[in-house]
């Protein structure tokens, strides 16, 4: 039985600017699709940039002259800690939004919805506990830090687990005393309507939270190019990183961008071959393989590869794949048709450079409701070359090629080998060369015999074509604040003293 539309939903999704659900000025819209069947379920307001200067305004405003900038932290906490509630109590009906929007797993989307409140409630905890620096010169001079929120954020959203990634963003952009623009992905505006309400219910003042849906290339492009924006984060392929620099690159403004991966998992034969089994096909084939972080590309070892692969094509062969909102389903439909074509160019390109060893194509079985889903089977290439495009180029959806090795050197020679540096994850025994092969992989984040648990203390975030900057913890609040130094001298200051005569210039303490 196929999953039935949402009660209670608008007849359009609209624009949220200074505390109003409001139409585009222009009045136009776009279709968004039940990712399961390709049918049109809902319209979106369509922003262009009148709409993004109308939500840039409010924010601004309630900036300026609004409460929230000034309010002491821990009563923002409290309005933070709100949200985290509120979140909790609809996860269930959070979860069922975002599955029908994405395609996601029931169990999957449910999971994220958790993730979102602890986003909230962690930022909430983190920027009341937050302590600056402060030195002393004893009996001369004090100098202490300031934090300062920056403006107004511009947040720009994937589609992938947007509800979690949205939260991602908004919790430390508020918690440090910003108001914010969010655009939504173009595919997924569902989930990021329910802020709204949920903020208002929360306590969050009017043009703290202003919400713009509408294209990357309009919307998107507007947010980038304001001058009163000071700071974007982003979240999305590396190629529009590239764009959003350039962009925003006039203005000299604040960038955050988490982007594309082609994350390697490394199997050493004195691995725990069972628990690496575990881990690289959840890996990979989890959110239906539309995450930045998948370990899509296993190298294995020589010695275990031909029994890895064996086992690994007969795991993939068995996940279950059907509708997102079954609890039995591991995988459910793609996006969107768009990428859904994307993804099966890929598995083409693969039959042509590697052996195929499971999936291939659209999976055996599925009921004639589903027929015009976006549904992959979990695809599996074995014996990849490392100058294969299935190697080098992110395909984020559920394919993964398996390599072999013979040598650390060559292991991490491969793993390097690719322009991306998002996640590595490595399973061996042998602790020191855990370490040295975490040091040496270009990765922003590793995992050492353990999939992607994540640390919300630590820095998130990669390096070469994978983003630029991190945040998460600390590293959140100083993206989302300026850092101002104060410097009281304790006794004279002892200046030095133009235009007093020869000799006066020069005649003042340098010891400090």
């Amino acid at each position: 039985m196929p999953q039935q539309v949402p009660d209670h939903l608008p007849a359009r999704l609209q624009h949220f600017i200074d505390g109003r659900f409001v139409d585009s000025i222009d009045g136009e819209t776009f279709d968004v699709l039940n990712p399961t069947t390709n049918e049109v379920y809902i319209s979106a307001a369509s922003g262009k940039r009148t709409d993004i200067d109308l939500a840039v305004a409010a924010a601004k405003r309630a900036f300026a002259d609004g409460s929230w900038p000034r309010m002491l932290p821990r009563r923002r906490s409290r309005i933070l800690h709100r949200i985290a509630d509120l979140v909790e109590s609809q996860d269930q009906r959070l979860a069922r939004l975002e599955t029908w929007d994405t395609g996601l797993p029931i169990t999957q989307a449910l999971g994220q919805a958790q993730r979102a409140a602890e986003n909230f409630r962690f930022f909430a905890d983190l920027v009341v506990g937050q302590a600056d620096d402060a030195y002393k010169v004893p009996g001369r001079q004090v100098n202490y830090v300031n934090r300062k929120p920056k403006g107004v954020a511009g947040l720009i959203t994937p589609w992938n687990t947007p509800f979690m990634l949205e939260s991602w963003k908004l919790a430390p952009a508020l918690a440090t005393g910003n108001t914010v623009v969010l655009k939504p992905a173009e595919f997924t505006p569902l989930s990021a309507s329910l802020w709204a309400g949920i903020f208002r219910e929360a306590g969050v003042p009017d043009g703290v939270f202003n919400l713009v849906n509408g294209l990357g290339e309009t919307a998107g492009d507007a947010l980038v190019k304001h001058p009163d924006v000071p700071l974007i984060s982003f979240t999305g392929e590396s190629r529009t990183g590239q764009i959003i620099f350039g962009n925003a690159a006039p203005f000299l403004k604040g960038l955050s961008m988490e982007l594309g991966g082609k994350s390697p998992a490394i199997v050493f034969a004195d691995a725990d071959l069972e628990a690496a089994l575990d881990a690289t096909v959840f890996g990979v084939f989890s959110l239906n393989g539309e995450r930045c972080t998948a370990g899509s590309r296993i190298l294995v070892e020589r010695a275990v590869y031909d029994d890895f692969v064996t086992a690994y094509a007969e795991r993939a062969r068995n996940v279950v794949v059907g509708d997102p909102g079954d609890p039995r389903t591991e995988v459910g439909a793609l996006v969107h048709p768009e990428h859904y074509d994307k993804v099966m160019s890929y598995v083409e390109i693969g039959k042509r450079e590697a052996r195929l060893i499971a999936g291939g194509g659209r999976p055996a079985g599925l009921p004639p409701e589903l027929a015009h889903g976006n549904y992959v089977a979990p695809t599996v290439f074995a014996d990849v070359k490392p100058d294969a495009r299935i190697f080098q180029e992110e395909i984020f959806g559920p394919v993964v090629a398996i390599t072999p090795f013979d040598s650390e050197e060559e292991a991490l020679t491969l793993a390097n080998g690719v322009k991306y540096g998002l996640a590595a994850y490595i399973w061996t025994n042998d602790l020191r060369r855990a370490h040295n092969f975490a040091h040496d992989v270009d990765a922003g984040m590793v995992w050492l015999n353990s999939n992607n648990v994540r640390d919300l203390r630590t820095p998130f975030g990669g390096v070469k074509a994978s983003g630029l900057g991190h945040e998460g913890g600390y590293r959140s609040i100083d993206f989302y604040s300026d850092s101002q130094a104060v410097h009281i001298t304790l006794d004279d200051s002892h200046s030095p003293r133009f235009g007093r005569g020869p000799g006066a210039a020069t005649s003042f303490r340098t010891d400090k």
